[in-house]
């Protein structure tokens, strides 16, 4: 798990998720970075984590109503209670001019925090750290 970077989420954007001037509004794009890395560390946390930080993040290219926008997410380091997840945003362009032209849109570390139900940290298990690598 620890050199492996998959794809957590894909997702075709749509028009209702447009900002005034008519593209995808980076917002949009934020939320879906943290879902996305949020699926990769419950995998090694095993149970609740909650976003503690977000690390620089900037926007290369736009994406437009209709790209496909892929987030592929990749643990790179696992702490007592913490998980930092890199997360690269890719857009497949749906125009008919640039079908199947990928572009990297954005990517960030995002660091995630184990918890209990009430919310109180808690340790990541030795086990499902050896199991991702770490």
């Amino acid at each position: 798990m620890k050199d492996y970077k998959e794809v957590s989420l894909r997702l075709v954007a749509m028009p209702s998720d447009t900002n005034p001037a008519g593209n995808i509004f980076g917002g949009w794009i934020m939320s879906q970075i943290d879902l996305a890395g949020s699926v990769a560390a419950k995998e090694v946390a095993n149970g609740r984590v909650v976003t503690i930080a977000v690390d620089k993040m900037t926007f290369k290219k736009p994406v437009f109503v209709g790209d496909i926008v892929s987030f592929y997410a990749k643990i790179i380091n696992v702490g007592t209670t913490s998980i930092q997840v890199s997360v690269e945003v890719v857009a497949e362009r749906c125009t008919p001019k640039l079908y199947g032209v990928c572009t990297d849109v954005t990517s960030a570390v995002l660091t995630y925090v184990n918890v209990d139900e009430n919310g109180n940290k808690i340790p990541i298990s030795e086990e499902n750290k050896k199991r991702a690598g770490f």
